[in-house]
């Protein structure tokens, strides 16, 4: 592992709603993984860093916007609709993730007017 990821308060708590609702390795308070003759308490509950390889690997790739919060693989932004901010992923992005879909609704049903009245830009 590269080197070990320290979390604010808020990031941790988190954290721990993410692993106690979708890390499969956790049960009743403890690591399955981490077992063995005795029961081991889940390395993200009781720490404000991120050493859980599987975390990491499995279960924090499918909570986009706290693996870039906490990870930080882009800048923080401002969204253009909404005023929030959010952290980016590219250069080119405008918007938050939720503002970022109805934009996108909402240009497509003008590009399919367009087209169907026959008019360019």
């Amino acid at each position: 592992m590269k080197e070990i990821l320290r979390i604010t308060p808020e990031q941790a708590s988190k954290v721990k709603k993410v692993v106690k609702k979708q890390c499969c390795n956790y049960i009743d308070g403890n690591c399955i993984l981490l077992e063995g003759l005795d029961p081991c308490p889940c390395p993200q509950l009781i720490t404000r860093s991120l050493i859980c390889r599987w975390f990491l690997t499995a279960v924090l790739p499918g909570e986009k916007e706290l693996e870039q919060e906490l990870i930080r693989k882009g800048e923080r932004k401002r969204c253009e609709v909404c005023g929030s901010t959010y952290y980016s992923a590219s250069n080119r992005s405008k918007y938050c993730t939720d503002c970022a879909a109805k934009v996108k609704r909402r240009q497509q049903t003008e590009y399919a007017r367009r087209k169907r009245a026959g008019v360019e830009k």
